[in-house]
């Protein structure tokens, strides 16, 4: 009875920790993954660095973000259209940039959801398996059903199953490999590996955890929480541990990864290595712990990525967010409808989102410039202006998305 009263509490909990959790279930997607189990693939545990500075950072823009919205009770591409001189273009190139960005990282989804699905079924059938393009029409009638009728507090309940799935799933599988602690500690040493595609790598980590996505949708979930300056300490709380679970996910999917496909030799560069994160473990159980974590990491992202677009031009517009409207459900079908992309492209689905989360580190200097200047302006947050503290871990925010895009751009080229 005991237990079960302490679990019900956890759950609760959870539950209470709204847009942060929100926010875990779209950070902590395929893209994070992919990312995080190449990286611990092909150099162990050494870029850890990059991912303690990347949640870190996180939480900086997470509150500054927040907190603008709380005190002027607007969203952040509103603010930015309406705040700055050239602010309708800034504003107007952020939102093509986040829905291309997170369009590209859709496909890549539905590429390792569906080739994760038809291994499940060889696993227990046998045979040819389900084929990828039957089980991404299911997939994306399912979701699409889902939208059609749901409201967001229905998306914040399956978040919360489906972030609670992952957590367990790649925690349980942490626990069965044992990573070494002191190779773990040893990666918060800063290194950058000289070996071809490091930095976009390194890029794709800071792309996929410091997303530009999650701030400006940061924003738009702290409204619709219906949160005001009187809930500043809840927002900070909420934004640290969402910038928390975000960091300990990530490294237990790396350690994974540096404890099993690095000392096998694997570079992750197919879906159905990912299976080999568990081999070592053996047996079908081990398997389906793995698909279940990933594709419940993988669904967990599609509602925001399908939703970015309508809830970015009622950001811009400065109009109601309602999902049952007709804007949402088309562009929402629109979106959705991109899941079939991997059936067109010879490129393989982890590839696709290392890439796409490499573009999204491109965007980071574009949101974090414009929030340094909001957040100090007094006539929009009068006695709420950031600090010394908070402006100086901006200008370093600002520094590292620099670098992040500079990175980007030499793994493109």
């Amino acid at each position: 009875m005991s237990e079960n009263k302490l679990l019900r509490k956890i759950f609760l909990g959870l539950t209470a920790i709204g847009p942060g959790l929100f926010l875990i279930g779209y950070n902590i997607g395929t893209g994070s993954v992919t990312t995080m189990a190449k990286s611990g693939a092909e150099h162990g545990m050494t870029l850890t660095w990059a991912l303690v500075l990347s949640c870190i950072f996180t939480y900086v823009l997470m509150v500054a973000y927040g907190k603008t919205t709380l005190v002027t009770g607007k969203t952040a591409l509103f603010n930015i259209k309406t705040n700055f001189k050239y602010g309708k273009v800034l504003a107007i190139y952020i939102l093509i940039a986040l829905v291309v960005g997170e369009l590209l990282a859709l496909m890549g989804i539905f590429g390792i959801v569906s080739d994760l699905i038809r291994e499940a079924s060889l696993i227990l059938w046998g045979g040819e398996g389900f084929s990828t393009l039957n089980i991404t029409i299911v997939l994306v009638v399912a979701l699409y059903a889902l939208l059609w009728f749901g409201r967001y507090k229905s998306f914040e309940k399956v978040l919360v199953f489906l972030v609670i799935l992952m957590g367990i799933s790649f925690i349980t599988v942490f626990i069965m490999v044992k990573p070494s602690i002191s190779e773990l500690l040893g990666g918060l040493v800063p290194s950058i590996p000289k070996t071809p595609g490091s930095l976009q790598l390194i890029a794709a980590m800071a792309g996929t955890t410091c997303s530009a996505a999650v701030f400006i949708m940061r924003s738009t979930v702290v409204a619709e929480k219906g949160w005001n300056i009187n809930h500043l300490k809840e927002e900070k709380r909420d934004a640290a541990v969402s910038a928390s679970m975000m960091f300990f996910l990530s490294l237990v999917i790396m350690a994974v990864s540096a404890g099993t496909l690095h000392v096998m030799g694997l570079k992750l560069n197919t879906t159905i290595e990912m299976i080999s994160l568990f081999e070592p473990i053996g047996g079908k159980v081990a398997a389906f712990i793995l698909i279940l974590g990933i594709v419940g990491a993988g669904i967990s992202t599609v509602f925001p990525i399908v939703l970015i677009a309508p809830w970015l031009i009622s950001d811009y517009t400065g109009k109601e967010r309602n999902i049952k409207s007709p804007m949402y459900r088309i562009l929402g079908l629109i979106g959705i409808l991109f899941g079939f992309g991997m059936q067109f492209i010879s490129t393989t689905p982890p590839l696709l989102m290392i890439f796409s989360q490499a573009f999204q580190a491109l965007i980071l200097p574009a949101v974090a410039i414009p929030i340094m200047i909001l957040i100090n302006r007094k006539s929009l947050m009068n006695q709420q202006t950031a600090g010394t503290k908070m402006n100086f871990s901006l200008i370093a925010v600002i520094l590292f998305s620099f670098i992040t895009s500079y990175f980007a751009i030499a793994g493109f080229l």
